[in-house]
């Protein structure tokens, strides 16, 4: 374990906050940040901010002469690319550059890389030492990083509750039950996804959007809004042609087990949806579903990092007991909607605390008159 320093800590830390600045612009690119320090005095920053455009340590070397960077201290988030896509390998360009020290937060979990640009950088006798702040790295990715070890997206399940647990009435009526400070923050939340998913149920009981709402600026971003992929997990396909999403800037993706050639499937297409069928699978509590682990592979395939889920009791609960649930993020808000109120979570067959599904709870935060709950699985 490498010995850092608190100057070390200190540049770090402001290559982290560099790398939040693309929260919500280098899909499917991971966050990056850059600082460049000379005499213990940063020279240059930098962080990636839309894929195709330059990485974060281009982005900082290009504000300086060969001079300037001489013998300087690199200090990346991430390890620095050593293969050529969009944009060329940025081990090359720090070699090229005269640095003669680079510490990185982790190492890239992208096979294209994963120790390549570091040996790369070792090889020209850079001194490079990696591992500092590397759980405050890990925090800013963790989609890419997922997807790309384990060929899964991030899933965040999104709910709204009252005090008692529950998220409608008895009637279905659930507008609204968190405040429009919650609100907002929801939105930020779909602004830094890859993908927004939800149910037929929900599309038929709601007719959402799915969208961000957001401006560039409330966004705090230069770039136009991206809007996040959204996503229909539709068995039967009675997603209607009308539907809202489908009149809305952005892509949506729906994955049915109607057969490619349906008429169903054909109307859809119609509208410029994209429809991917799977064949539909049963289990003991969620007969005739899609087949989830699945769905998710393909999305991850698609290079979908992080997905936002907005959905039903139902659904959520097998995206919890298929084990397929990173995060739950919650919103309870201080008022009480009664027993005959329904439920936070369809999960049926847990009948001993062993059966329980562990969270470990990583933060509470108010939010306007409500608290978020942020909370991750442990399988």
């Amino acid at each position: 374990m490498a010995d850092f320093s608190v100057a070390d800590h200190t540049f770090m830390a402001k290559a982290i906050q560099l790398a939040q600045k693309g929260l919500y612009t280098t899909h499917p690119n991971p966050r990056v940040g850059c600082v460049v320090v000379k005499n213990d005095i940063k020279i240059a920053e930098g962080w990636h901010e839309k894929p195709g455009q330059a990485h974060a340590e281009i982005h900082a070397l290009s504000q300086l002469t060969t001079t300037q960077a001489q013998g300087a201290t690199a200090y990346i988030t991430l390890e620095p690319c050593a293969h050529t896509g969009k944009t060329p390998p940025c081990s090359l360009a720090l070699i090229q550059s005269g640095v003669k020290r680079v510490v990185i937060a982790m190492q890239d979990p992208n096979p294209l890389v994963a120790g390549k640009g570091i040996q790369h950088l070792r090889e020209a006798q850079v001194d490079v030492t990696s591992g500092l702040m590397e759980t405050e790295a890990r925090a800013l990715n963790p989609g890419f990083i997922k997807r790309m070890e384990q060929g899964l997206p991030w899933v965040s399940i999104k709910l709204a509750m009252s005090l008692d647990g529950r998220t409608a009435m008895a009637s279905g009526e659930s507008k609204w039950i968190t405040s429009p400070e919650a609100r907002r923050d929801v939105q930020q939340l779909r602004a830094k996804a890859s993908a927004i998913l939800t149910g037929q149920g929900t599309v038929l009981a709601d007719n959402p959007s799915l969208n961000v709402r957001l401006n560039a600026n409330e966004l705090g971003i230069s770039e136009p809004v991206r809007q996040p992929l959204r996503v229909v997990l539709d068995p039967e396909c009675l997603t209607p042609i009308h539907a809202n999403m489908l009149a809305l800037a952005g892509k949506t993706r729906i994955f049915t087990h109607e057969k490619p050639t349906s008429s169903k499937v054909q109307a859809l297409l119609g509208t410029g949806a994209e429809v991917i069928s799977l064949p539909a699978i049963s289990t003991i509590n969620h007969p005739g579903h899609l087949p989830l682990k699945e769905v998710m592979q393909t999305l991850a395939s698609q290079e979908v990092n992080e997905i936002h889920v907005e959905a039903g009791a139902t659904l959520c609960g097998a995206l919890l007991q298929e084990r397929l649930v990173d995060e739950l993020i919650i919103y309870m808000a201080p008022h009480l909607m009664g027993s005959n109120a329904r439920g936070l979570l369809n999960l049926p067959g847990l009948e001993h605390m062993q059966d329980r599904i562990n969270l470990t709870i990583k933060e509470i935060r108010a939010v306007g008159k409500d608290w978020r709950i942020t909370a991750h699985t442990e399988y």
